[in-house]
């Protein structure tokens, strides 16, 4: 088997038929993909987020990053679009999902599909995939300690954003929960709550919450890195999407 890939920007067609930008990763081989749409973090959409893009594609799948800030400032550094993005409270969630289907949409028509899509993301992007798997029909989600899907931002905080627990009802596919047992957004009693939503909706979950790991385990440039509870984050993540986004 060939571990060939291509990386490259693109464009696609996002919310409201606005031209938007994307980084899509792609293995090159003759075999059908799953599809995977990955959702960046607030910090934007930077090396971090295009190298998990790769890891994707590295791994089998056809992966695409879709520019959410891509509108706010056009062609600016990640750092500038990020601080523009913020400065406007964060995404719009109808916006957000208007743009991740036209990600999901870029992926499917590509040779290598095999028609199945899935979403991932982590903080705010953890709270994006959730909105997306409750918004658009997908075959898997995961959410990698999304903040308020229960619960609101502090006073002060940039992302202007309310909860989205009650879409829970609406969840489309199988869900992967990643969670840290010392975060505080979201905290683990606000993924208790989204634990129970789901279950109240007789919902497809899985959730996993690491002692000794806080927010932004998964970031290896961060403090809050934590090897062992990533390292086994990304297996249940290879497992999960392996059943859900098979041929």
């Amino acid at each position: 088997m060939s571990d060939a890939m291509r990386a490259e920007t693109v464009r696609i067609t996002g919310h409201g038929g606005d031209e938007i930008e994307a980084y899509l990763a792609q293995p090159l081989d003759d075999a059908r993909h799953g599809g995977v749409v990955v959702i960046h973090h607030m910090p934007g959409y930077d090396a971090a987020t295009k190298e998990i893009t790769r890891k994707f594609a590295a791994n089998g799948y056809l992966a695409i990053c879709p520019n959410l800030y891509s509108r706010e400032a056009p062609g600016a550094s990640p750092d500038d679009a990020a601080a523009a993005a913020r400065a406007n409270g964060g995404v719009p969630d109808e916006r957000l999902v208007g743009d991740v289907a036209g990600a999901v949409a870029a992926l499917k028509v590509l040779p290598g599909s095999n028609g199945k899509a899935a979403t991932i993301g982590y903080c705010s992007g953890g709270r994006q995939s959730f909105l997306a798997a409750c918004s658009l029909p997908l075959d898997a989600a995961v959410d990698c300690y999304g903040a308020f899907v229960v619960g609101t931002p502090p006073e002060g905080a940039p992302l202007k954003v309310g909860p989205i627990v009650h879409l829970a009802k609406d969840l489309s596919c199988p869900l992967l929960g990643l969670f840290g047992a010392e975060d505080k957004f979201p905290s683990p009693e606000q993924v208790a709550e989204l634990e129970q939503a789901l279950k109240d909706s007789d919902k497809s979950y899985e959730f996993h919450t690491y002692d000794g790991a806080g927010h932004a385990f998964f970031a290896p440039d961060r403090p809050s890195y934590r090897p062992e509870a990533a390292n086994d984050g990304w297996q249940r993540i290879w497992a999960f999407l392996g059943r859900h986004l098979a041929s």
